[in-house]
């Protein structure tokens, strides 16, 4: 990999980890664009994911230090509220959990087939053109929602559904606010993302790692991170002017063309 692939696929993986367009959709179509000889390896996937999440802690860094201090005593009723979020979000990711080990090569296959990651963004388009239709809501998030919401989460294991997409459109028609609907899906992002990089961590350990290679990586991480942050940002006012839904749009074209070119 030379440090131009590095860093368009870093800055891919920012924008499309958090927009809801698919981060490993573009990904794996952006390989077969770029040539089958590019390969990421699980060194770049995982420094890429650590970046995005990093990305996330540190946008939502004074939510997040609230939920981390409300697992530990004294449990005052202060607390209470950012105790009970924690639990819904620990639910929320059950699924992707369970889903994810179940499924695992199947999952893997459907990366290899152009065919299948651009139908699978079609799905994405209609899912969020759909949330036009819905009329907003003001509901907050609650155990039941958390869970449905993370069975959503769970559909972006395949390749083209995209994780931000269905949560918040999911969220969005069982009439959650838009704000917290976008809130939670990023907060539900952590533990989901923890996991992937703990995986690929595992994964790479017992592997020699390509030194003269990592100064690239780092590049494409960096990249990851940046335009990671800047596409939270976006993404929030995007939701708060009810714009959302035409990410459908953009999926909807590149889905078409996938199916057509590739």
């Amino acid at each position: 990999m030379d440090l131009l692939t590095s860093v368009i696929l870093g800055a891919l993986q920012g924008a499309t980890e958090f927009l809801p367009i698919s981060s490993s959709g573009h990904l794996a179509l952006a390989g077969k664009i770029l040539g089958s000889n590019v390969s990421t390896g699980l060194v770049f996937e995982a420094l890429v994911h650590f970046a995005t999440m990093c990305s996330v802690l540190i946008y939502f860094r004074k939510k997040i230090a609230r939920l981390i201090i409300s697992l530990f005593p004294p449990y005052t009723e202060e607390k209470l509220p950012s105790l009970r979020l924690s639990a819904i979000i620990i639910l929320g990711t059950i699924p992707a959990a369970v889903i994810g080990l179940a499924f695992e090569d199947f999952i893997e296959r459907a990366f290899g087939s152009g065919k299948i990651v651009s139908s699978m963004l079609l799905v994405t388009a209609f899912l969020l053109l759909s949330t036009h239709l819905v009329k907003r809501g003001q509901k907050s998030i609650g155990f039941k929602s958390g869970f449905i919401i993370g069975l959503a989460q769970s559909t972006a294991l395949m390749p083209g559904i995209s994780r931000s997409g269905a949560t918040i459109s999911i969220g969005l028609f069982l009439k959650v606010s838009p704000a917290e609907a976008a809130e939670f899906s990023f907060l539900l992002s952590l533990p989901a993302v923890f996991g992937v990089n703990l995986l690929k961590s595992l994964q790479f350990a017992s592997s020699p790692i390509n030194l003269s290679e990592l100064g690239i990586y780092m590049a494409g991480a960096v990249t990851a991170f940046i335009v990671g942050y800047l596409s939270i940002a976006w993404l929030l006012r995007i939701i708060k002017k009810g714009q959302f839904f035409y990410f459908g749009l953009y999926c909807l074209f590149i889905g078409t063309m996938g199916l057509i070119f590739l």
